[in-house]
């Protein structure tokens, strides 16, 4: 997964010395403009284009303004920014997934943002998206870009072999055969990575954790029923293997988007590469539906996206820059050109213009978002999928039992939230 990693699966980087700024070493003259650095996590190629040429329309509009654009691998910016901001060396401005954020504020890294110049237009965000910036009752993100994971599938396969868009997990496998069958080609491939494997957990009611009671809830008898669904989907007739290589997550995009496999389970960051592909060189060819539900009829995927923090251990002038900034990235009008060229989700209702809802992928992500899920207001939160993208590749594998995997996962989970109770 591109937009959910756990920070404990990904390799810290102490190589910070040449990107960071912060407001103790900004370099700035002091008749000159203030210079302030933004770390970017978003794909250098399909989205940072975007992202640099706004920079350019801020700073032509803000002469006082020069911003040091620095793009950072999304696998590694969690780890890279807490290095960073416990040296007080940290970027101005994070764009930071919404999992990290209650998170780095809990440790005092970002700044609360209510009353300030980057929350100027707060009401006009999704209110949804505005809680879960929140940490403590402060606000310190701005949402820039949305997501959800759906069922994404080739509708050209679906058709010819007679099957519909499945609504539960049972329809998928009986429509996975018929592809096969009909088509020769697998109907669905699943991933074992545990932000994926959430939905399994939905569609039954539960959740890695019960924040608000403080029990690990990840070895119940629910969850055990929701993993063993996904583990399921892993066997018969028209469904992949588990892929538990490092490059899984490659294979399983590429498979779909050149028409080897008819459906998977994806989210909007990857819409420009599906129209890359050959089995979608015909935009209208992209079926986008709801994660199918689980046996308590519930559907629905994590609620992701990224927002826009600034470095509480930058000094006032840097901060009031960085506000600005904030403010000018997340506007209706930045959100709505961001979105037409990067067919990601705006966070604001007053950017999802006609031609935003035009887009064929946009329109469809759009209609899942009522289902997707916002995570609970735990710090730690994120983290947590940590030990489960250890043991499901293991579990999927074969290599270890989906009771022995969730029990080294709740074990695991134990020590990060130590104060719940299994």
């Amino acid at each position: 997964m591109r937009r959910g990693i756990a920070a404990t699966a990904l390799v810290a980087s102490f190589a910070l010395a040449a990107t960071a700024c912060g407001g103790s070493d900004s370099g700035d003259k002091a008749d000159g403009p203030v210079t302030i650095t933004w770390w970017d996590t978003s794909n250098a190629t399909n989205e940072a284009p975007t992202y640099q040429a706004l920079i350019k329309d801020f700073e032509a509009a803000n002469k006082n303004i020069k911003v040091k654009y620095v793009n950072v691998q999304f696998d590694q910016a969690q780890n890279k920014f807490d290095t960073a901001a416990g040296a007080s060396g940290a970027p101005d401005v994070l764009r930071s997934e919404v999992g990290w954020t209650p998170a780095f504020a809990k440790k005092g890294y970002f700044l609360p943002l209510d009353g300030t110049e980057a929350l100027a237009d707060q009401a006009k965000f999704k209110p949804n998206l505005i809680e879960q910036a929140k940490y403590d009752g402060k606000t310190y993100g701005v949402p820039l870009v949305t997501d959800t994971l759906a069922l994404v599938y080739n509708k050209q396969l679906f058709q010819k072999a007679g099957v519909e868009a499945p609504k539960t997990w049972d329809d998928l496998k009986k429509a996975a055969a018929t592809i096969k069958d009909k088509t020769g080609v697998d109907g669905y491939w699943g991933s074992t990575q545990a932000y994926y494997a959430q939905t399994f957990l939905y569609g039954e009611g539960t959740d890695t954790v019960d924040a608000a009671a403080k029990k690990i809830t990840v070895n119940s008898a629910a969850a055990k029923k929701g993993y063993g669904t996904w583990l399921s989907l892993f066997s018969g007739k028209g469904l992949h293997k588990a892929d538990t290589t490092a490059d899984a997550y490659a294979h399983i995009q590429d498979a779909f988007v050149n028409g080897k496999v008819a459906a998977i389970i994806q989210g909007p960051w990857e819409i420009t590469n599906f129209y890359k592909g050959s089995a979608f060189t015909d935009k209208a060819n992209l079926g986008i539906t709801t994660v199918p539900a689980g046996s308590t009829g519930k559907a629905g995927a994590p609620t992701g996206g990224h927002n826009l923090s600034v470095y509480a251990g930058s000094d006032s002038a840097h901060q009031k820059a960085a506000l600005k900034f904030v403010n000018f990235m997340t506007s209706a009008k930045s959100q709505s050109t961001i979105a037409l060229k990067n067919s990601t989700l705006p966070t604001r209702d007053d950017a999802y213009t006609d031609q935003v809802k035009a887009d064929p992928g946009i329109a469809g992500y759009g209609t899942v978002l009522a289902a997707a899920q916002p995570r609970p207001a735990l710090p730690e939160y994120s983290s947590l999928w940590g030990p489960l993208d250890i043991e499901l590749p293991k579990v999927a594998g074969g290599k270890e039992s989906l009771d022995k995997g969730l029990s080294n996962a709740e074990t695991a989970i134990a020590k990060l939230v130590p104060d719940f109770s299994k």
